[in-house]
């Protein structure tokens, strides 16, 4: 074990009124039976402890540093605290808490791009709350590159995969409307988008040669150009240009034919033009233990894909599969970014 391995994850709160402070409490009860990593959650302490007993959990907390959280990770929830300007109440989330939910968020990147944490695993966020608190990014994703490239010292390219036992899929636009969706693609954007994804599937997920699908953006690939010019104009170079740089990607194809279990079987991940398209097939075949991962950050970052679910907290009835599967998920990449990095691995590479 190396002293890398031996850091703890670090995992946000996300936000306190929904799900995430219930999935990191059941996650932790439950750390010896899943052989979970150590984690350490940035947290107010008060509030887990009021969670905590409200779900009828016995669970200890210790308020700690980064470098002694693996350590108390058998005997105690670690906690890195931070303080919540109102209580917490399950289901009613408040703006007044955003600032304390954007700060934790921001405590695991600076925690991770300083070695002193593994990897940040974010819970749940409702943007929707954050907006009112003048939170001017459209999401986890792009406020997570923000941080990535202040500490880079220049601008970060994030890439959304969603990793799944069955799919990996990522979208080239995310969170814009789809109308806006052909205007907002090019050639460049796909050509990145999948020089990222290979590169980081490459590195954190141990594929020697990955294979990308890459999908089309109108029904049936565009038909020759009867049902649209984009295939042809803007995806097809790109395939192209990605081919030409030695990576293994092919297409573009129809999405509606992309996804059963014969097509999957012939890419290591698919690469397409927006959100819904991308996320539709992931959730599908695997709603509970997919996982949101952020590709082009100089950190790993994981995430559970599914949001803050507010109807739910603080009853003890919603699922952990999917945190369970992000923390997981984020040892084996920081595991694997280890290996990589050895004179062995990369000869293989």
């Amino acid at each position: 074990m190396t002293n890398g391995r031996r850091r703890a994850l670090a995992l946000t709160m996300g936000d306190p009124a929904g799900i995430g402070p219930d999935l990191a409490l059941a996650a932790w009860t439950n750390r010896a039976a899943l052989e979970l990593p150590p984690f350490l959650i940035i947290a107010d302490p008060a509030m887990l402890a009021e969670r905590a007993e409200r779900l009828g959990l016995n669970v200890a907390l210790a308020v700690t540093s980064p470098e002694d959280a693996a350590v108390k990770f058998d005997t105690a929830l670690p906690v890195l605290p931070v303080t919540l300007a109102k209580p917490a109440i399950p289901g009613t989330p408040d703006p007044a808490n955003a600032n304390t939910i954007i700060e934790a968020i921001r405590l695991g990147v600076e925690l991770t791009t300083g070695d002193r944490t593994r990897a940040v695993v974010t819970n749940p966020i409702a943007k929707s709350v954050l907006y009112a608190s003048g939170f001017g990014f459209p999401g986890h994703t792009e406020y997570l590159a923000h941080l990535a490239g202040e500490a880079a010292g220049h601008v970060v390219t994030p890439v959304m995969l969603l990793a799944g036992p069955e799919l990996r899929v990522a979208p080239v636009t995310i969170h814009i409307p789809l109308g806006q969706v052909p205007q907002a693609l090019s050639t460049r954007a796909i050509v990145e988008t999948g020089r990222i994804m290979a590169r980081d599937l490459v590195s954190r997920f141990g594929l020697n040669a990955p294979r990308l699908a890459v999908s089309g953006l109108n029904p049936h690939a565009g038909e020759d150009g009867a049902l649209g010019s984009e295939d042809g104009d803007i995806i097809a170079p790109a395939v192209a240009e990605l081919r030409a740089m030695g990576i293994g990607a092919f297409g573009p194809l129809p999405a509606d034919t992309m996804f059963h279990a014969e097509a999957r079987e012939s890419y290591d991940a698919a690469l397409c033009m927006y959100h819904d398209q991308a996320l539709i097939p992931a959730k599908t075949l695997g709603f509970h233990d997919s996982v949101n991962v952020t590709l082009g950050l100089p950190f790993i970052r994981t995430s559970p894909d599914h949001g803050t679910a507010f109807s739910l907290a603080g009853q003890g009835v919603a699922r952990p599969d999917s945190l369970i599967a992000a923390i997981r998920l984020a040892a084996r990449m920081a595991d694997t970014e280890i290996e990589t990095k050895t004179p062995q691995a990369s000869s293989r590479i």
